[in-house]
């Protein structure tokens, strides 16, 4: 499993207010957008976030900073972690950079046509969108539906293809099963006296030697009455 940044906001903070690395590099590091490391720098965003030291938490070396001041087409690699600890189950939505937002609506129109088993609350997890946004793609009534194609999420990376899989098989063991079409089996109530029913029917083929027998019986006296 690739190591992953911890933190990844609060860690470009950090960058941000302790070094002199370019809004790129940070971004390529932090799996953000240029503009929202740049937002950062001017206090427009991520206020009221305390910056998290990369170095203290053993994912990033005073020396690989170093090295990313001198040179500005560097990439900051991270330092391999001594403990591998598991991967924390997220909660709630999932963050998605700037850069990719605007293939959101791609991804919800596929889902949405692929996956019409998932709800609403899960397609909001997979690509970290709103209900409102889901719904005006279901509806059409989204401002730019002319021009969306579906898209696979995976494909744009915005969710991976284990938590696109554990989605869809949730939704589908949730979802009522539907009849067949054709024959379909009759309910427990009309079948559990059927031979008591197959006995009434051969009970109806007798009638007429019931009614044969019964006549014989009111002629039996007259019968004896001429012997006498």
């Amino acid at each position: 499993m690739a190591t992953q940044l911890l933190m990844p906001k609060a860690t470009a903070v950090w960058l941000v207010d302790n070094t002199a690395l370019s809004f790129d590099q940070i971004a390529t590091f932090c799996k953000m957008h240029p503009l929202e490391i740049k937002a950062i720098a001017d206090g427009e965003a991520a206020q009221g976030i305390k910056g998290l030291d990369p170095i203290n938490t053993g994912q990033l070396s005073r020396e690989e900073i170093a090295r990313a001041e001198k040179d500005i087409n560097y990439r900051i690699k991270l330092s391999e972690p001594k403990v591998h600890v598991p991967e924390a189950k997220r909660k709630g939505a999932r963050y998605t950079p700037l850069s990719k937002r605007q293939d959101r609506p791609n991804a919800i129109l596929w889902m949405v046509r692929n996956h019409p088993e998932l709800k609403d609350a899960q397609i909001s997890r997979l690509v970290g969108t709103t209900k409102s946004t889901i719904e005006q793609i279901r509806d059409r009534t989204h401002w730019n539906s002319a021009n969306l194609q579906p898209m696979d999420p995976v494909t744009l990376g915005l969710c991976s293809q284990i938590d696109l899989d554990i989605e869809v098989d949730r939704a589908a063991r949730n979802r009522p099963i539907e009849p067949e079409s054709g024959d379909t089996l009759l309910p427990a109530s009309a079948t559990e006296n059927l031979d008591f029913n197959q006995n009434d029917d051969s009970d109806e083929l007798d009638a007429d030697k019931v009614f044969a027998k019964l006549s014989s019986m009111k002629s039996a006296p007259e019968d004896e009455e001429d012997d006498l």
